[in-house]
């Protein structure tokens, strides 16, 4: 089966960067969306959609480096079923992206006056080393075995 999902659009809070035992970053936010379109009557609409996201491995922690709310992205990745309990006992459900490539569309947070890119990553003695001009999807190294679902 196939399950690609591409997406343009800005962050919509700021990156919620974790580890899991092991050491591998994950990192949580969300994409808007907005669409503009013209109802039968002419009259001009737009919607917009939201969805969480979710980054794993060096892709987490360069996101959570450079970006923050109002961040514009592409993304690509896939659409992932999501199922828990609440605290009340409901059963709950959402689709969210599990993404596999990440491109910055704008500055980052802390960004002005040049593309995050440009900037030398700062990389700890645990981190990977990395190739700064190789793109992200073909710097990581994740085994699907420490992805979480």
């Amino acid at each position: 089966m196939y399950n690609k999902v591409i997406m343009v659009g800005n962050l919509t809070r700021d990156i919620d960067l974790r580890y899991t035992q092991t050491g591998m970053a994950i990192a949580k936010t969300a994409i808007a969306t907005n669409r503009r379109f013209k109802t039968q009557t002419g009259e001009q609409k737009e919607e917009t959609c939201f969805i969480d996201i979710t980054l794993f491995g060096r892709a987490a922690e360069v996101a959570n480096q450079y970006l923050g709310k109002g961040s514009k992205v592409l993304i690509d990745g896939r659409l992932v079923y999501e199922q828990w309990t609440d605290a009340q006992g409901n059963k709950r459900s959402k689709h969210s992206i599990a993404v596999e490539n990440l491109q910055m569309l704008g500055f980052g947070r802390e960004e002005t006056l040049e593309p995050p890119s440009t900037k030398p990553l700062e990389e700890s003695k645990d981190s990977p080393k990395t190739e700064p001009n190789k793109p992200l999807d073909e710097r990581l190294e994740i085994d699907d075995d420490e992805i979480p679902f």
